[in-house]
């Protein structure tokens, strides 16, 4: 059986089986879309990036690493997957045609592509987004020529970044399961045990919730590692009196909404309490000025104020807060807008964000606490349940 007979086999029983929204939400997404497209003057969008492609068609795979795309113009929704894909196509999409290509001869992608985009004299690319690839966009160039296509990610960036009530549901369950995942993994710590045990309890338990296949594993390192951004489990052992820094976040339908929660293997010392009453205020001043009208910029320079006593000897990532909803490996950052100082786009109700607010004294320890946030006319609402305490863990085995 070829992928075709395959396809076509899945289609009698499974088109649109495991669809996570019912097709009257993709119709109301891609009229926005289209809407935007023709106010634009772009005839095509060719789009390559999994959460994209997933927020308009319901597409959903984890081989994320092959090339997939989705031709968008104002007739048609036409999407381009691997021969290894195209049952996953036909079971999670939305769409008008799809199209597969051996997925070990790249060559095949190209004339079918160039085919469909012909027609097209403005074709709209995220030349910053994920999944485009270099040597497609040559091909592509090559064939049917390099002047109609132009930069146009934030098309799709300016309907993504403000939910609809559908996702606002979604991302209440994956906030739901990350408490899960968090409770079970805090009430193991233990001097003495390693960050893969405390991982694993919190993987079980985000599973055994509901989570699907996670855009970033469960996070957690300890003492002097917290102050490290970006390092994660690696069998090292709890000691006495350290703090343990975790980060979960639970797939549910795609979406993630994060949190961070941090406990010490007994008493919490003064340096640390107050660095968790730092987290909070600058937490609190974040949703007060999360309001429709104020911009991200406004809101990242209330609480950078805050933390500038403390600039010298602290060490902040310069980002207050990033877009999430639906994404994919390797990152629930939905890199549809950020709340750090220069960026002027203003806050609209229902976008949603997560505010990362982990403080790092380098090469001793760090406190990370956040919740994610859905912005309202009263400021920024949290949709997850942190309760921004430091936990008190066991001190001993």
């Amino acid at each position: 059986m070829d992928y075709h007979h395959y396809r076509e086999t899945l289609a009698e029983s499974l088109a649109q089986s495991e669809l996570p929204f019912a097709p009257s939400e993709y119709r109301a997404r891609l009229d926005k879309v289209r809407h935007a497209m023709v106010q634009q003057g772009y005839d095509a969008l060719l789009l390559t990036d999994p959460a994209d492609i997933n927020y308009l068609t319901g597409y959903h795979t984890f081989e994320v690493s092959v090339h997939a795309c989705l031709v968008c113009t104002p007739e048609r929704l036409v999407l381009q997957v691997a021969s290894i894909e195209t049952g996953a196509a036909v079971a999670t999409a939305l769409v008008d045609e799809i199209i597969g290509y051996r997925w070990e001869n790249l060559d095949d992608i190209i004339t079918p592509l160039a085919d469909l985009l012909a027609p097209c004299q403005q074709i709209g690319i995220d030349g910053w987004g994920s999944g485009l690839r270099v040597g497609v966009m040559e091909a592509l160039s090559q064939t049917i020529g390099r002047q109609r296509f132009s930069e146009a990610g934030g098309v799709l960036d300016a309907i993504r970044i403000v939910k609809r009530p559908a996702e606002l549901e979604m991302l209440k369950e994956s906030a739901r399961i990350t408490a899960a995942g968090l409770d079970a993994a805090i009430q193991v710590i233990r001097p003495g045990m390693t960050d893969n045990d405390i991982a694993s309890a919190g993987a079980q338990a985000l599973l055994a919730n509901g989570s699907e296949f996670m855009s970033l594993q469960p996070i957690v390192t300890s003492g002097p590692r917290i102050g490290v951004i970006h390092v994660n489990h690696k069998r090292h052992i709890i000691q006495p009196n350290e703090p343990v820094f975790l980060e979960f976040g639970a797939a549910y339908q795609r979406y993630t909404a994060p949190m961070m929660r941090t406990a010490v293997t007994g008493t919490p010392s003064q340096a640390h309490a107050a660095t968790r009453d730092l987290c909070r205020a600058l937490f609190e001043t974040l949703c007060d000025a999360m309001r429709p009208g104020n911009t991200f910029d406004d809101a990242a320079r209330a609480a950078d104020a805050l933390l500038d006593p403390q600039r010298d000897r602290l060490f902040f990532s310069g980002v207050f807060g990033y877009a999430v909803g639906a994404q994919f490996p390797p990152s629930w950052v939905e890199v549809t807008g950020y709340i750090a100082k220069g960026q002027m786009r203003p806050f609209e109700a229902n976008m949603v964000f997560h505010l990362p607010l982990c403080l790092r004294l380098p090469g001793q320890w760090g406190v990370g606490i956040s919740d994610t946030v859905v912005v309202t006319e009263q400021g920024g609402q949290p949709i997850t349940t942190n309760d921004w305490q430091l936990y008190q863990a066991a001190d001993t085995p």
